[in-house]
């Protein structure tokens, strides 16, 4: 919930499931649900059905998801699951299409790492070529945003976190697929991050 460019983070990941078709929403609350609940209310006015799953003590990441795919419409699948603080513009249509052509029970989107520093293009020669200001490094990093089949609930931990136990264990079954994409993908870890990405979503038409 916290404010970018005039509304919470999360509005940004309503607003752009929507324009990808997503019709429900189900948010995994925990402290200060209220906020939450009394921002997006029923979901109409964002043009989405809004769902709450609280959850009374710290769950984890995995063990909230699990407790929230009971709130999700049944005969819903796959289900778009997203960390919070991300803010994209992914076709939902590359991804999807990539998580049935695997058969993965569950599919990642991937993004480009940038370096935080400068860096320097060095020939063989030890002569410096150029320079290319915070770069991409050519490694591919969980971006946070997946397609889980419905089968997968019975694999999350009740309490934990899914990236250290059910993707580990997917991944040695090669069962978990990814997309390697190119789109929009900001995140927001601190101050100096709002700052940087408020700016990002002036500059790209999208505050």
């Amino acid at each position: 919930m916290v404010p970018l460019n005039g509304r919470p983070i999360v509005e940004y990941q309503v607003r752009w499931m929507r324009s990808q078709g997503v019709t429900d929403v189900v948010f995994l609350t925990g402290y200060m649900a209220e906020r939450v609940e009394e921002h997006f209310g029923d979901g109409s006015a964002f043009g989405v059905r809004a769902h709450y799953s609280h959850e009374d003590s710290p769950l984890g990441r995995g063990g909230a998801i699990r407790k929230g795919m009971s709130a999700l419409p049944p005969g819903e699948n796959p289900v778009l699951v997203t960390n919070g603080d991300n803010i994209t513009d992914l076709d939902l249509g590359l991804l999807l299409e990539k998580h049935k052509s695997s058969g993965a029970l569950a599919t990642l989107m991937l993004t480009g790492f940038p370096s935080q520093f400068g860096v320097v293009e060095v020939g063989d020669d030890d002569m410096v070529q150029g320079f290319v200001e915070k770069g991409m490094l050519p490694i591919w990093i969980n971006a946070g945003v997946y397609l889980f089949d419905r089968a997968i609930e019975s694999l999350l931990p009740e309490t934990g976190d899914h990236e250290t136990s059910t993707f580990p264990e997917l991944a040695k079954q090669r069962r978990l697929g990814a997309l390697r994409s190119d789109a929009l993908w900001l995140t927001v870890d601190g101050p100096k991050e709002l700052r940087e990405v408020s700016e990002r979503l002036v500059a790209e038409g999208l505050a």
